[in-house]
């Protein structure tokens, strides 16, 4: 197999995202950002914050099955305070690698079972900012061999470019518009009635941190701020009624 030099592989994909116009391309554009690096697997998602308990609800795009999403919210990993102060905190590259006892990253025992069980031996986590402040993260994961600096350097400056595709890709007319998903929509009707987080969680049998959740990640799909901003905009958007 025959690889592009670094100089030809950042043109391809500099020039690949230039021409990115809707979400589709943009989520397409991430596979094969990707796979030029030699990984199988690319997870863009907000960045976990300390009240995050969900990964599901902070994900954007990833190409990795939900089965992953869900086994790694059923063991509560984002609650792992060594997976929270790495991803939610750190503002440089955080670098894992399951293979290695020297990795610079340490990630629960959890967490490394569920990557190798998915042919993820290492992999990089890169923090970016959208044009709104929001803090977001490239996760990337494959079985290849570690990252060099210039490899890394060179995969920061590629990210940078996705995330001014995403910013134009948000304020273009061809985005699609942002839908709720059945259960934040009925959180969000609860919400409308005047119910609190816990009331919500005993109407739909959830805890009150995974009603949270599904509040925070409606709030960022309707680029809100706060909950009365999300309940007026989902009416006015005809989500709930």
């Amino acid at each position: 197999m025959s690889y592009m030099t670094t100089s030809e592989r950042q043109l391809s994909l500099s020039a690949e995202i230039g021409t990115v116009k809707t979400r589709v391309e943009f989520a397409q554009t991430l596979g094969r950002t990707a796979r030029a690096f030699g990984f199988e697997h690319i997870s863009f998602m907000f960045a976990p914050t300390p009240e995050s308990t969900l990964s599901k609800a902070l994900v954007i795009e990833t190409t990795l099955p939900s089965a992953y999403f869900n086994q790694f919210d059923r063991a509560r990993m984002m609650r792992s305070p060594a997976f929270a102060m790495g991803m939610s905190q750190s503002v440089l590259p955080r670098v894992w690698n399951n293979t290695s006892a020297t990795s610079p990253t340490v990630l629960p025992v959890e967490l490394k079972e569920l990557l190798l069980a998915h042919g993820m031996t290492m992999g990089v986590a890169i923090p970016a900012y959208l044009v709104d402040g929001e803090r977001v993260l490239f996760w990337f994961g494959g079985d290849r061999a570690p990252l060099g600096q210039i490899e890394l350097n060179e995969l920061m400056m590629i990210t940078h470019y996705l995330v001014d595709a995403y910013n134009l890709v948000k304020q273009s007319k061809n985005a699609t518009l942002p839908t709720l998903s059945a259960r934040e929509r009925e959180v969000v009707r609860w919400t409308a009635q005047g119910k609190t987080s816990i009331e919500i969680g005993q109407i739909l049998s959830l805890s009150d941190h995974t009603v949270n959740a599904y509040m925070m990640s409606a709030i960022r799909k309707l680029d809100c701020v706060n909950r009365t901003q999300l309940v007026a905009k989902a009416i006015r958007m005809k989500l709930i009624s």
